[in-house]
């Protein structure tokens, strides 16, 4: 009779498939970060209008802050690298620098008198930024085996 506890047996390192799903569940994860980004970034055009009043109120600041750190955040995660916060602000970016452009008919979703869609493009573009220097700066982690 032994007094030293059996040892368990080394962890078998995951097969083909397993890899296979984790990159599928990792691409599906950026997918979803992408989609939503364009979903809150059309939220927030919509919202940037808002007025209580006949003031316009900053909801979409609001917004636009606490949807690009959960995005940011959900990136990250999902994807498992640090460069993944490109996924959603991309997008976003994309789409707010479409609004602010004006149609051949006219149209335009961000003027330059809205002082809102102003302060959402600027406040979630340095959302967006922020989460990627805080990446960039983390420490690696660590990594544990067995």
């Amino acid at each position: 009779m032994s007094v030293v506890p059996p040892q368990a047996p080394a962890p078998t390192p995951p097969g083909r498939a397993w890899r296979l799903l984790d990159v599928a569940l990792r691409v599906v994860g950026g997918l979803v970060a992408v989609i939503g980004a364009v979903a809150t970034g059309l939220l927030e055009l919509l919202l940037s209008t808002a007025r209580v009043g006949g003031q316009l109120i900053g909801v979409s600041v609001l917004v636009a802050v606490a949807a690009n750190i959960a995005l940011g955040w959900f990136a990250y995660a999902a994807v498992g690298r640090r460069w993944a916060v490109v996924l959603p602000a991309t997008p976003w970016f994309v789409l707010m620098g479409a609004a602010a452009v004006r149609t051949s008919e006219g149209d335009l979703l961000l003027a330059g008198d809205n002082w809102v869609g102003l302060a959402m493009i600027v406040v979630g573009a340095m959302t967006f930024a922020v989460m990627g220097f805080r990446q960039v700066l983390a420490p690696p982690p660590i990594r544990r085996v067995g």
